[in-house]
């Protein structure tokens, strides 16, 4: 398996993702991930819509927190033709758990934890630590991938502005 080195730190500490990668411009690659009720879901499921990927370590995490809050927040004004997908390793029985804590009902939360499919079509699993780097993703209704933004500090906010815009321009 690829490894890329030099893309991300923890904390100040340079981490090992695994995976080729993702290129802007190209189609999005396959992955199965599974719901807080425990199913299947597939890229393939969202087709036709915008969807922006926010890819974090762990929603019982601070900065992981205050990402998916930011982006509930945000989902209702990018439109029924945006779906925003927070994608993590946490359990879904944990995602539920968060998503009724916060009343995160505008997020989608879906796990990677079963067969780190997602990992590895997006190259973004850390490992040293067996979790998913801080990216986010906007992919258009086509299927093409058109913003990728991975965090270089994983203790780090991700730059909202900037994929909010990419994900309005794609819809």
């Amino acid at each position: 398996m690829a490894e890329r080195n030099g893309l991300v730190t923890l904390k100040g500490n340079p981490v090992t993702l695994e995976g080729a990668g993702i290129t802007v411009g190209q189609k999005a690659p396959a992955f199965t991930v599974t719901a807080n009720d425990m199913s299947a879901k597939t890229l393939a499921d969202y087709s036709g819509k915008t969807l922006v990927l926010s890819v974090v370590p762990s929603l019982d995490t601070p900065i992981c927190d205050l990402q998916t809050k930011r982006f509930n927040a945000e989902a209702a004004k990018l439109g029924s033709n945006v779906a925003i997908l927070t994608i993590s390793m946490d359990l879904p029985m944990a995602q539920k758990r968060w998503c009724g804590a916060n009343d995160a009902t505008n997020v989608v939360t879906l796990s990677d934890f079963k067969d780190r499919s997602f990992a590895q079509a997006f190259g973004l699993r850390i490992k040293q630590l067996g979790l998913l780097a801080r990216a986010l993703y906007v992919i258009d209704k086509n299927g093409v991938i058109q913003y990728e933004q991975i965090v270089p500090e994983v203790a780090q906010e991700p730059n909202y502005d900037d994929v909010l815009a990419a994900a309005a321009k794609a819809s």
